[in-house]
């Protein structure tokens, strides 16, 4: 399959995973279980929250402490929209780049129901973590001077982190029949079998309402 308009997609409801690689070593890197996701990065939470705890403290404030978590946390939801939108539904005209979008988001567009293939693999999800943990660390640490907000700032980015990839298993996994979490389920699945080309946020639609990508009511 190389395919990148994931609108063209068929929808395979087969409860066998698509297959990317010939390779079973190279197969392996591309599923994971949502508890993988917990373990890997709830106690990176608590490591830079409890760091900057102790430094915002000895510095008589708490401010940098939750005000740079809250921050974090609505990063996050930036970039989740910003990546989906414009990395994962990218639609190059090459090939083989086609080849590579299908194996970053495709996959998922084409097999929305497989279970382990929801959250970001841990190779690349590690990378990228510490690829984010120096951009805060260069643009709040030492172009903005301030560098005891650079923890919580992390920490916050990843809760919401974690906070999307549990919500994006729910909405295709769980019964949510009430309020806000009824919405989100709804809202994700209508992204995946009517408007694959709005409808952006996962765990919030607010940069949807702000860009322009949610449709009008009752569409």
């Amino acid at each position: 399959m190389s395919k990148a308009n994931y609108a063209d997609l068929p929808i395979n409801h087969s409860e066998e995973p698509i297959r990317l690689f010939k390779s079973d070593f190279l197969e392996f890197f591309t599923h994971i279980h949502p508890v993988v996701v917990l373990l890997l990065y709830v106690p990176v939470v608590i490591f830079f929250l409890a760091r900057s705890y102790a430094v915002s403290a000895s510095a008589g404030s708490l401010t940098p402490l939750w005000g740079g978590y809250i921050a974090g946390i609505l990063v996050w939801t930036a970039s989740e929209y910003l990546l989906h939108r414009f990395l994962f539904h990218y639609e190059p005209s090459q090939a083989w780049l086609k080849r590579v979008w299908y194996l970053i988001h495709g996959v998922h567009h084409e097999q929305p129901q497989c279970k382990t293939r929801l959250g970001m693999p841990p190779i690349l999800s590690i990378p990228l973590a510490f690829l984010f943990y120096g951009l805060f660390h260069l643009v709040v640490g030492t172009v903005l001077g301030a560098p005891i907000w650079t923890g919580p700032l992390f920490a916050g980015f990843i809760t919401g982190y974690i906070m999307y990839d549990m919500t994006h298993y729910a909405t295709h996994h769980l019964s949510m029949n009430w309020g806000f979490l009824k919405f989100l389920k709804r809202y994700h699945l209508l992204h995946h079998y009517k408007t694959p080309d709005i409808r952006f946020g996962i765990s919030s639609p607010i940069w949807d309402f702000v860009f322009g990508t949610k449709p009008p009511k009752g569409s």
